[in-house]
């Protein structure tokens, strides 16, 4: 299938894999070890907050922010697989525990485990938001938990927008120009533990410019729908907020593609009146205010 601009070949493959391959991607490869769980041979050890009902650990051959190039990894999701990697490798194994099948090894290889290691590789970093394309352009959504992003999401893809995602949106720096690369082809209007949700045929496949997002922050039902930009150090800590998987990076690090966001992309806030019945006025308004950009 095709995820985070990359051809994803499970092998073996997974029996309802019935996404579309793409020939001008490059491949990852999640393939089932022929040896034995690593984790034990691995002395540094990160643990991350459980997540669906499981533990989560992150495990090194070095310490995090060695420059040692040989590293190997590890990613444990306790009781149901572990999948590791060396530096530069675009070959991930994984290991099966007793709770192991195939359903769970694609919902954590591609909801977490992937977004680890393209963070761990610098290719990605992640922002935590809903995603479609308007006019062909990504737009993404932003709030906090529980905040309506993936309510938003749903609706525009109901009214014929082309995914991008509905949780994680992968970003990249190339020639200067910050892009948004989707996540993968599922979309979860429901909230069941270790579920990717529904396949989504219209799901955008290439990277494209990153220019506008919008934070949406919950109002009373009756109030008017407002939009207004947000810029300077509400800018930065609206973006702050929405970033994901901070691992074991410097501060400054994290600030430094925090500020290169903030100086490529405008950020919106806007009032969601909290009634579903009137999502289609906050959709005409959101539509609107991107076409007079």
């Amino acid at each position: 299938m095709i995820a985070y601009n990359y051809t994803i070949d499970f092998i073996p493959k997974l029996t309802h894999d019935t996404a579309k391959q793409q020939s001008d991607k490059e491949t990852l490869v999640i393939r089932e070890s022929n040896g034995d769980d690593v984790a034990k041979e691995l002395p540094y050890e990160m643990v991350f907050t459980p997540s669906q009902g499981r533990e989560l650990k992150l495990f090194c051959s070095h310490d995090f922010q060695s420059l040692e190039k040989e590293k190997v990894w590890l990613f444990e999701v306790t009781n149901v697989v572990s999948i590791f990697w060396k530096s530069g490798s675009e070959t991930l194994e994984y290991a099966k525990h007793k709770e192991f099948n195939e359903s769970l090894l694609q919902y954590w290889a591609l909801h977490i485990v992937l977004p680890v290691y393209f963070i761990i590789e610098g290719i990605y970093e992640f922002l935590h938001a809903g995603a479609v394309e308007i006019d062909d352009q990504p737009v993404l959504f932003i709030a906090k938990s529980f905040g309506g992003k993936s309510t938003m999401t749903d609706y525009f893809m109901k009214r014929g927008h082309t995914m991008v995602s509905d949780d994680k949106v992968a970003t990249f720096v190339k020639g200067g120009v910050f892009y948004a690369a989707s996540s993968h082809p599922h979309n979860r209007p429901y909230r069941n533990l270790e579920d990717l949700g529904l396949f989504v045929e219209d799901f955008s496949t290439s990277p494209k410019p990153l220019k506008h997002i919008y934070l949406l922050e919950k109002s009373n039902p009756s109030e008017h729908i407002d939009i207004y930009p947000l810029t300077g150090i509400e800018k930065i800590m609206a973006l702050r907020s929405a970033k994901e998987m901070n691992l074991f990076f410097p501060e400054s690090t994290q600030l430094s593609y925090l500020s290169y966001i903030a100086q490529q992309v405008l950020l919106y806030k806007v009032s969601v009146p909290w009634d579903k019945d009137r999502l289609p006025e906050v959709y005409d308004a959101l539509v609107t205010h991107i076409k007079t950009l």
